[in-house]
């Protein structure tokens, strides 16, 4: 054991058509100890972490374990050298179980027979061990996303790995999943596994991590301890200036009801009761309402009646004072509804296309995009995209030709983001803008969605970060069990309060 360290990545560099993801980067894991990864997005921190995976190879530099150098071909490479990785958007078969996830590829056999109640005392014994409470029988597409992370580390502690990888692994947790992620992430380092956490979550890495290297636009910054260190600092580091944490707003002035929900009831794809249950609420214009609440309360839902991802079981929707309760998604599009969806990848994006179709998406029937014969005007969309994709600064190796699959997710969310607003909705529903974004860009998407509250438009803010919700909003309605049980005024409310109503320990009878 002659070097103190588990990791050395040495002067990696990764280059993509375009761009040069990692440039010249060292980077060093201690065994047993817990080590950040900071930067903004695409600042090639998932690209590093992938070359160490052996998803991705790179054009120079080595890697060691324990002091010698290694070759990491591929995943199975990585496995067999201890190193796990739970990937931002997870790899799991949704139509299989939870434990049926655990064990493919490493699955026990004894005569050619698959022996599953070994691997499953095995699997409820490490989820014991390290508090990753779990369900092994349940469908993957049926359990909560911090549920399918468990499944994901679980994945790596069944293999026996000792170096454990953690792509931006609170971006879709709750505040009550992020604090057992941390406690989960120190018992494993104090049973001696080496953890690299990718993060730009500031306060998360200066709870948990030990130390701390930052990345800005593909080069290595610098490595702190984060015992000496500050949030303002980091960030500096990060983004190369100093970052406003607090959104600057002047008072709302609200004016006519631009949306009003009746009485909605959302059917649930998990269970028998309803997800959403007689939900109503105004928002009007020149305002932001905040949707909050713990992830599986109903947001879900109550966002897909509303943009017409799926139908009501009873009430009705109204877009300024017209019932658009059943309309197809594209009238309400055209009607002056924007939607940033909650999953990019799913209802954002199409993955395959390039950037410039992408943004266009809901548009592209228009005379601005399409002629009277019904061809697209190739030329008219490639220059929207170029001014859109300099407006929001979306990075991406080759403009946009970029194919959106291969950007960082960051980047897919600012794309997004840029043709929703730049549609001119009358009602903007933002479904956790910020989800996965770094501080320069989230305050960056902060001012505009008060931009938008500022020209008069009506802003359905759905947030599961207690920052934003507090900061951002001029109304925030609690929602849970599929109830709005409370309306908070967010200057006059606290963090603790808050988190009171969003666990159901309070309810107010909420005047709609």
């Amino acid at each position: 054991m002659g070097s103190p360290y588990a990791i050395e990545m040495l002067n990696i560099t990764k280059r993509f058509p375009g761009i040069i993801a990692n440039d010249n980067i060292t980077l060093q894991l201690k065994r047993g100890e817990i080590h950040a990864l900071l930067g903004e997005n695409g600042a090639g921190k998932s690209t590093l972490m992938s070359v160490l995976f052996g998803l991705y190879q790179p054009e120079e530099g080595v890697i060691k374990k324990d002091g010698q150098v290694v070759s990491i071909k591929d995943p199975n490479d990585a496995n067999a050298l201890g190193i796990g990785m739970v990937h931002q958007h997870f790899k799991l078969v949704e139509c299989f179980t939870v434990l049926d996830n655990i064990i493919m590829g490493v699955e026990p056999t004894k005569h050619g027979f698959l022996q599953k109640a070994e691997a499953r005392e095995k699997v409820l014994a490490l989820s014991e061990k390290y508090g990753l409470h779990v369900d092994p029988d349940a469908l993957i597409e049926d359990i909560t996303v911090g549920m399918q992370q468990r499944t994901e580390i679980l994945k790596m502690l069944y293999r026996e790995n000792e170096i454990l990888i953690f792509d931006e692994p609170t971006a879709v947790l709750t505040p009550q999943e992020i604090d057992e992620l941390m406690q989960i992430m120190r018992n494993l380092a104090a049973e001696g596994k080496s953890i690299l956490f990718i993060s730009h979550k500031l306060a998360e890495i200066m709870a948990v991590a030990d130390r701390c290297s930052v990345l800005r636009k593909g080069k290595y910054i610098g490595t702190v301890e984060t015992a000496n260190t500050t949030a303002e600092e980091l960030s500096a580091m990060m983004v190369g200036r100093s970052v406003s944490f607090h959104v600057d707003k002047k008072p709302s002035e609200p004016g006519e009801v631009v949306l009003e929900v009746e009485g909605m009831t959302m059917a649930s794809k998990l269970h028998k009761n309803n997800a959403v249950k007689n939900v109503s609420l105004k928002v009007r214009r020149g305002e932001i309402v905040c949707l909050a609440g713990i992830d599986g309360n109903g947001q879900t839902e109550f966002v897909y009646g509303l943009t017409g991802l799926e139908p009501l079981v009873s009430g009705s929707v109204k877009l300024c004072g017209k019932d658009i309760t059943r309309a197809p998604i594209r009238q309400r599009s055209v009607m002056g509804m924007s939607h940033i969806p909650e999953d990019r990848h799913k209802h954002g994006l199409v993955l395959d296309y390039s950037l410039e179709d992408n943004m266009v998406l809901q548009r592209y029937f228009e005379p601005e995009f399409t002629d009277k014969a019904g061809f697209l005007r190739r030329r008219n969309i490639r220059s929207y995209a170029e001014k859109l994709i300099d407006q929001y600064d979306v990075r991406s190796g080759q403009g946009p030709v970029t194919i959106a699959r291969s950007m960082s997710g960051g980047n897919q969310q600012k794309a997004i983001v840029a043709r929703e607003i730049d549609n001119d909705p009358e009602l903007l529903v933002a479904v956790q803008p910020t989800r996965g974004l770094d501080v320069g860009a989230i305050e960056y998407i902060h001012r505009q969605l008060v931009a938008q509250r500022d020209e008069g438009k009506a802003v359905l803010l759905v947030s599961l970060e207690l920052d934003e919700v507090m900061d951002v909003p001029d109304r925030i309605l609690v929602m849970y069990e599929g109830e709005i049980v409370g309306e908070l005024d967010p200057k006059k409310t606290t963090q603790e309060e808050l988190g009171l109503y969003m666990a159901g320990a309070k309810r107010d009878e909420v005047k709609a």
